[in-house]
C-alpha cells in the first residue's frame, strides 16, 4: 500500500506533510495531494479563539504603516489583506490582485484587481483604493515600514481594473514585495483615519486597546470562503513569558507566541500543548547607529562584532532552537544565498586590537536592552557583556522598560537590542532595513556603493548574476555595517490541542501571522 493511500485516521496531516516532503515534494504540492487524496479535513466554523502575543505596547497602533511589533503585525492579518501572499513554500500567491503580469524587462507590473471585494464600512474596493493606499505608503510623512520598497516606484496608475506600477529600475521581485504586512489595502488609502482598522480582511475590528487587547468578529461578506473559520478572535497582550505560557496551559488562550527557547523543550511536553518550531528567516540582534559617536568608528564595531561568542549564544539563549549569525540579515533561508561567504568569529584578540586602534576613551559602552525585543536580550546581553570585558571593552548594559520599546528605544537609542523576522526575498530584507533612505534602517547605514549594488540588484535578471551582486552587498554590510548579528532563531509557537489547520511558515511566526484566519476548532 502506498503511503499517499488515505487513511485519515492512521495519518495525521503533520505526518503526511513530513513524510511528503522527506520525498523532496513543496508544501504546495503536498498539499494538493491531500487534498484531492481526500485526506482533508474539512473546516469546521464557529467558536472564539484567543491569541495570547508578547510585542504590545500602549503605544501602538492600527495604523498599518506604524506597525513595528509582534502584535499589531497580528492584528493586520487579521483584518487586513494585502495584494499577495507568501506561501508556505516560499512560493507567492494572489490576494486582493488575481493575477499580475511584467513588461519584458521586468520594469512595469500590471496587478489586476479582484473584483467584489468588500471593506468592513462596506464599501467596495476599488483600483483606486489601490493606488491610494500604495501612494500614502510612499509619503514620506507616512513613517511607513514599507518605505523602503515604496521608493523603488516611480508611478502608479489606474488603468481600468488594474493598478499599473512603473519602477525605477527592473525588479522581479515586486510581487514578493506587495505581500508586505504593512501594505494591508485601506478605503481611500486610510489617508482621512489610517488607525481606525477597516480593510478587507476575514475578521473586523470590534475593540482596540492598544498595549491590552484586540477584538474581531467574523466578517460575513469576505470575499475568501476558504479563511476565517472562527465566529470572533480576541488578541490579549501577555509580555511576560511565564504568564502567556501559562495561559495557554490553562485554556485561557489558544495559542502563543515566542515561547522561551529556556523552557521550550519542557513546555512541548505539557498535556494538550503543541510545539512548533520552524526554522526561517528571523534574527536576534545588537544594532548601532553607524552615524554615531563612538559608533561611527569602524574599528570600534569591529571590535564589537569579533567579542561576541555567537556559538554560546545559540547554545545557552536559544537552547539550539537557531543557528549562528554572521553580522548580515541573510541567510541559507533566502533564495540566492551566498554560502560561500566567511564565517566571522569569536576572537578576543581581535577585538581587542580593534578597540585599541579606535582611540576610544574608555568610557561605558552602553546597550540598551529588554526582553520585549527579543526572547533572552537581557541573557543575550550579560554574556556579550562579559566576553567584551574579557577584550577590554567597557560595555554597560541598561535595561529598558518592556512598554514603548519599540517606539521610544528602537530606532532611537544608538545602540540596542533589536528583532528581525525577515523578508521573503533578499530585495525586501535589504530595502527595507539597509537602503539609506529606509525609516526602518536602523544601525543608521549609509553607503552609496550599497546602494548602487541594491539598484543593480534589482535590474539584474540573470539569476547568477544577481547573487553575485547580493554577495558583494553582504560584504559591504559584513565589514562596514552596524549589525551585530550573532543568531538566526526559529519561531517557536504553542497551541492547543482543540486548533487544527496548522501549517508551519517559514516566513514568520503564528504561520506568518494567519493563525487565526486559517486554522479551527478540531
Amino acid at each position: 500500500m502506498s503511503k499517499f493511500d488515505p487513511q485519515p485516521q492512521a495519518l495525521s496531516r503533520r505526518e503526511f506533510m513530513a513524510k511528503a516532503a522527506a520525498l523532496g515534494l513543496t508544501a504546495t504540492a503536498a498539499n494538493l495531494i491531500w487534498v484531492e487524496a481526500g485526506l482533508a479535513e474539512t473546516p469546521k466554523k464557529g467558536g472564539h479563539f484567543v491569541l495570547g502575543l508578547k510585542g504590545g505596547e500602549s503605544t501602538n497602533s492600527l495604523d498599518p504603516a506604524l506597525s513595528a511589533s509582534h502584535v499589531t503585525a497580528k492584528a493586520l492579518r487579521a483584518y487586513g489583506n494585502t495584494l499577495t501572499v507568501v506561501t508556505t513554500d516560499g512560493g507567492i500567491e494572489p490576494s486582493l490582485a488575481e493575477s499580475w503580469e511584467a513588461s519584458e524587462n521586468g520594469k512595469v507590473w500590471t496587478f489586476k484587481i479582484r473584483k467584489g471585494v468588500e471593506f468592513h464600512n462596506g464599501k467596495t474596493l476599488t483600483p483606486e483604493d489601490v493606488q491610494l493606499t500604495l501612494a500614502r505608503h510612499s509619503n514620506e510623512d507616512s513613517q511607513s515600514g514599507a518605505l523602503g520598497i515604496m521608493r523603488g516606484i516611480e508611478d502608479v496608475r489606474v488603468d481600468g481594473d488594474y493598478v499599473v506600477i512603473t519602477l525605477n529600475t527592473p525588479n522581479a521581485d515586486l510581487p514578493y514585495l506587495m505581500s508586505d504586512y504593512h501594505l494591508v489595502m485601506q478605503p481611500g488609502g486610510g489617508i482621512d483615519n489610517p488607525g481606525e482598522g477597516i480593510s478587507t480582511g476575514a475578521y473586523k475590528v470590534t475593540a482596540d486597546e492598544p498595549g491590552v487587547r484586540y477584538a474581531f468578529e467574523k466578517f460575513a461578506n469576505h470575499w475568501d470562503e476558504t479563511v476565517g473559520h472562527y465566529d470572533s478572535h480576541e488578541i490579549l497582550v501577555l509580555n511576560d513569558d511565564t504568564a502567556r505560557s501559562a495561559a495557554l496551559q490553562a485554556g485561557q488562550v489558544h495559542a502563543i507566541n515566542v515561547v522561551p527557547p529556556r523552557t521550550a523543550k519542557l513546555f512541548g511536553r505539557a498535556p494538550g500543548v503543541t510545539l512548533n518550531a520552524t526554522s526561517g528567516r528571523g534574527h536576534y540582534i545588537f544594532v548601532m547607529h553607524t552615524d554615531t559617536a563612538p559608533f561611527d568608528n569602524k574599528d570600534l564595531r569591529l571590535a564589537l562584532k569579533y567579542a561576541i561568542n555567537r556559538e554560546e549564544m545559540v547554545d545557552k539563549v536559544l537552547r539550539g532552537f537557531g543557528s549562528v549569525g554572521n553580522d548580515i540579515p541573510i541567510n541559507e533561508a533566502y533564495p540566492l544565498f551566498d554560502a560561500s561567504m566567511e564565517q566571522r568569529q569569536f576572537d578576543l584578540a581581535k577585538a581587542s586590537e580593534h578597540y585599541k586602534a579606535s582611540g576610544h576613551d574608555g568610557s561605558p559602552i552602553v546597550l540598551h536592552v529588554s526582553d520585549a525585543a527579543f526572547a533572552g536580550a537581557i541573557d543575550a546581553a550579560q554574556l556579550f557583556q562579559l566576553s567584551a570585558q574579557a577584550a577590554g571593552i567597557p560595555l554597560e548594559i541598561q535595561r529598558e522598560p518592556a512598554d514603548g520599546y519599540w517606539s521610544e528605544v528602537w530606532n532611537n537609542k544608538p545602540f540596542c537590542a533589536s528583532y528581525w523576522g525577515g523578508r521573503p526575498v533578499q530585495d525586501q530584507m535589504w530595502s527595507v532595513g539597509y537602503l539609506s533612505t529606509a525609516d526602518w534602517n536602523d544601525t543608521n547605514f549609509k553607503n552609496e556603493e550599497f546602494d548602487a549594488l541594491l539598484l543593480k540588484a534589482r535590474a539584474e535578471l540573470d539569476t547568477s548574476k544577481r547573487k553575485d551582486v547580493y554577495a558583494q552587498m553582504a560584504r559591504i554590510v559584513w565589514e562596514e555595517g552596524g549589525l551585530i548579528n550573532p543568531m538566526f532563531n526559529q519561531f517557536i509557537d504553542g497551541y492547543s490541542e482543540k486548533v487544527t489547520g496548522w501549517s508551519a511558515h517559514a516566513n514568520g511566526d503564528l504561520m506568518d501571522g494567519y493563525v487565526a484566519s486559517r486554522t479551527w476548532f478540531a
